[in-house]
């Protein structure tokens, strides 16, 4: 035993956690309908850095991929139809997983809602960040299953 636990934490500093430090969903003019910050900032830097993502991800061309740097994190984004869903993760985070995550998330949504919009987003803003908190806590992402969190949404809309 005393071998397992000199390996054990010997290398127990090897798993680091990477975590979402904000999540975006804007549309094509810039106007942010939903954002979820876990990391600090003052009002100020968060329009700044709401209208700085805004406008690199908007002048990206289709043909270009997904996630670029940005300061030193990295913007990870999706659009669907006029909306453009994104993730600041760090740097060394998994690209296609936070694509993924977004993806699962846009599901939830749509399935929720029937075919979501940005009107959905704007009218139903408290249900979106209840679905937000139920697929992403604290910075990571907490629940996969698509039929467990419409589950549990639909368990909070039937309590009275």
């Amino acid at each position: 035993t005393f071998w397992f636990l000199f390996f054990f934490h010997k290398h127990s500093y090897s798993y680091i956690q990477y975590m979402i430090h904000y999540i975006l969903v804007q549309n094509r003019q810039g106007k942010t309908r939903l954002s979820k910050w876990y990391d600090p900032y003052d009002d100020i830097e968060k329009r700044k850095l709401q209208t700085e993502v805004h406008r690199l991800i908007n002048s990206r061309e289709s043909k270009f991929t997904n996630f670029v740097e940005f300061r030193n994190h990295k913007v990870v984004y999706r659009r669907y139809a006029g909306l453009f869903f994104m993730m600041v993760v760090d740097h060394k985070d998994n690209e296609l997983s936070c694509l993924e995550a977004i993806h699962l998330f846009v599901e939830v949504l749509d399935a929720y809602f029937g075919n979501v919009c940005e009107l959905d987003l704007v009218f139903n803003f408290f249900k979106v960040f209840s679905i937000l908190d139920e697929v992403f806590v604290a910075g990571e992402i907490m629940e996969t299953s698509k039929p467990v969190i419409l589950n549990r949404i639909d368990q909070m809309d039937n309590l009275p």
